[in-house]
């Protein structure tokens, strides 16, 4: 899954000879958290956040009239409060290292860009969207969780004992579990199956622990 499938190919922007108040008329419209900011090319010179919008509003405006704090931030341009070390992506890079650079930087957003032009922008919606997806959130089945020596074959000797029983995996992935080294847990999604039938086939296979199994459950 790459960066490409799962930005905004459209995404809001912003020039910098908005004001203030406009940025935050055109981010409440829009319902964003982040808008980029470009030139006349479409090229990305900078981004607005939520945060950097607010560090521009009195912090107290109580003792503000609302005619006082519109006409400030009528004010103030863009240049002023916009963030420019802005970290951007490029589109055909993998999902994951879009997702290893937001939680690195402590970021929400990554403008995606092709030769310093503005061609997308991809947040952590969408990393929960992919990530919900790769789990097979909404996919039909029994989801069963098995633990696993972190070695050749083990995964494979997995699926193929469910595919030998007629089993039809809609989702397998696998994660190293914290504090259990040498370890690997496979999450799968099963169909064609009886949950006895999975529970026999897990409880066959050397070195394999079934640490849960449930039959899925439409999402709320």
């Amino acid at each position: 899954m790459f960066v490409k499938f799962l930005m905004n190919p459209d995404p809001t922007s912003g020039t910098p000879d908005m004001t203030a108040i406009e940025v935050q008329e055109l981010m409440d419209k829009e319902a964003i958290r982040y808008l980029p900011i470009v030139d006349e090319d479409m090229k990305l010179i900078g981004l607005v956040t939520k945060s950097s919008l607010k560090s521009v509003i009195p912090s107290d405006i109580s003792q503000f009239s609302r005619f006082e704090v519109s006409y400030t931030l009528s004010k103030i341009k863009v240049q002023s409060f916009m963030v420019t070390d802005v970290v951007t992506i490029e589109e055909d890079l993998p999902i994951e290292h879009a997702a290893w650079l937001m939680a690195d930087r402590r970021i929400g957003t990554l403008p995606v860009v092709s030769d310093g032009k503005l061609i997308g922008i991809i947040s952590d919606s969408n990393i929960f969207i992919a990530m919900t997806s790769l789990l097979g959130a909404y996919e039909p089945g029994i989801r069963v969780t098995v633990l696993q020596p972190d070695k050749s074959g083990v995964v494979a000797k997995l699926t193929n004992a469910i595919y030998e029983k007629g089993g039809y995996l809609s989702v397998c992935v696998g994660y190293y579990p914290k504090n259990l080294d040498g370890k690997w847990i496979s999450v799968c999604k099963i169909q064609n199956l009886e949950q006895q039938d999975i529970q026999d086939i897990i409880n066959n296979l050397e070195e394999a622990s079934l640490l849960d199994i449930r039959q899925f459950q439409e999402p709320k």
